[in-house]
């Protein structure tokens, strides 16, 4: 099993190593599986500057004002760092300058994307991703994948949510309210982006078809854009919405409902906020209308397993969906990059340790990414892209270490042999995937009377066939 816990103390002693000291976010263990590695694609990257006109401006609304005047409105910005096929011969700056979680620390990380790189020339366009971060959090924070999916062929899109970040970390309710709304707004953006004949990325992206990945609260964001609808009671919590605004996403209303857009076609959720503060019930998240998959940690101590992410993957009942489980993994399981150097200090303002927002106490950040990686690329290929190669990857025994690695004397494997299909011998141990197919669609009270009376009609004839 990969669980390389490295103590802060240990990995202080390491920094002057040139990979630590580089902040890479694009490392790849000796032990990976098939689909983690990088594609055969340049990737270029860029920041666009979004404004969503005439949002509700959350933190102006006084809770205590008369509930009947209008709602304070601005226009909200959004900072988008986006990926992409680049050219053969593009070149470009490989750092990404950025900010620690204490908000203060200016840091620099290294990747493989090229600022501002020409653009792929293709005859078609790519898939979209749109990618939120959690609370707080900021564009960079999955960098890593976003470089990794971009080289295999997908535009991504990660988005600096507004009053979420580490610099602009204001009041819980406006995370609530707007993360399925940036999201949506972000599709919108670059679908026009798309045909935009004065951009050289006009006819790259392909906006109809998109999926989302979201970690936290970014998790809780898709959840809602897929489909599933709050409650009731979480309307009505005193750190949600003022003035009841988070009601635009309660199961069951036409604001929820109207939210829904035909070009996502499906999610993945890491970690995802929300069941556990009784945001969702059975009913909200049968609402769910895309193909999702779900990864967690089995000792999330934040989002929760049981009662929280396992539940929402549960209770999806509408749809196909999957759940891939890191056995001791917490809150930080496959989302974050691999701590940058700055970050080992004990910040007093926060309380911890910086380090402990990227780091997992049982596994290596770097084989936990990879893990993410491996299992994205395949959900994303199979359910954007059709190919049904894929599935392959994700036909598999629930538990990894349950697989049976059996070779043939020449080295292929045995017929008997049943280990995860692109897992090295022993890799996949502390592993689970687990998938749900929909629940059956009960009929209706009125179809159960006609198709008894239709059976009741055929015992009669049959009866009178054998009197003739």
């Amino acid at each position: 099993m990969k669980k390389i816990a490295f103590s802060a103390a240990m990995i202080t002693a390491t920094v002057a190593t040139p990979l630590v000291a580089e902040n890479r976010i694009d490392g790849l263990s000796p032990d990976a599986p098939a689909l983690a590695g990088y594609g055969g694609l340049n990737v270029g990257v860029r920041q666009i500057e979004l404004v969503n006109k005439d949002q509700i401006d959350i933190l102006a609304i006084d809770p205590a004002a008369d509930p009947s005047a209008p709602l304070p409105t601005y226009d909200r910005p959004l900072t988008v760092e986006m990926w992409y096929p680049a050219a053969a011969d593009a070149t470009g700056d490989t750092t990404y300058n950025t900010y620690l979680r204490d908000g203060t620390t200016a840091v620099t990380l290294e990747g493989q994307a090229m600022r501002d790189a020409a653009p792929i020339a293709s005859d078609d366009p790519f898939p979209l991703i749109v990618m939120s971060h959690g609370y707080p959090g900021n564009r960079f924070l999955m960098s890593h994948l976003a470089e990794s999916m971009a080289s295999k062929g997908y535009v991504v899109a990660a988005i600096d949510h507004t009053d979420s970040t580490y610099r602009d970390q204001s009041a819980f309710g406006s995370t609530l309210v707007n993360r399925p709304l940036d999201q949506l707004f972000v599709v919108d953006a670059l679908a026009q982006l798309n045909t935009n004949t004065g951009s050289d990325l006009a006819g790259l992206i392909d906006a109809d078809n998109t999926g989302l990945i979201g970690y936290s609260m970014g998790g809780y964001g898709a959840v809602i854009t897929a489909g599933g609808g709050v409650t009731e009671t979480s309307v009505g919590y005193p750190f949600s919405g003022p003035q009841g605004t988070l009601a635009i996403h309660q199961d069951g209303t036409e604001s929820h409902e109207e939210l829904t857009d035909p070009r996502i076609k499906t999610a993945v959720a890491i970690g995802p906020w929300g069941m556990n503060a009784g945001f969702w019930d059975a009913e909200g998240l049968a609402g769910i209308d895309i193909p999702m998959m779900f990864i967690a940690g089995s000792e999330d101590a934040t989002s929760l397993y049981d009662g929280g992410v396992r539940d929402i993957w549960e209770n999806a009942s509408s749809v196909e969906r999957a759940l891939l489980t890191f056995e001791g993994g917490g809150h930080n399981t496959a989302a974050p990059i691999p701590a940058p150097e700055e970050s080992f200090y004990f910040n007093d303002a926060l309380g911890f340790n910086v380090s402990e927002h990227y780091t997992d106490p049982v596994w290596d950040t770097v084989f936990m990414n990879n893990v993410a990686q491996h299992f994205v690329n395949a959900w994303l290929d199979k359910e954007l892209k059709g190919d049904a190669d894929k599935a392959s990857y994700l036909d598999l025994l629930e538990t990894g270490e349950d697989g049976l690695w059996s070779l043939n004397d020449d080295g292929t494997f045995a017929d008997d042999h049943t280990y995860w299909a692109g897992f090295s011998e022993g890799t996949a141990d502390g592993l689970r995937y687990e998938v749900l197919a929909p629940a059956p669609v009960p009929l209706p009270a009125s179809a159960w009377l006609l198709g008894l009376a239709l059976g009741g009609m055929g015992l009669l004839r049959k009866k009178n066939a054998k009197t003739a």
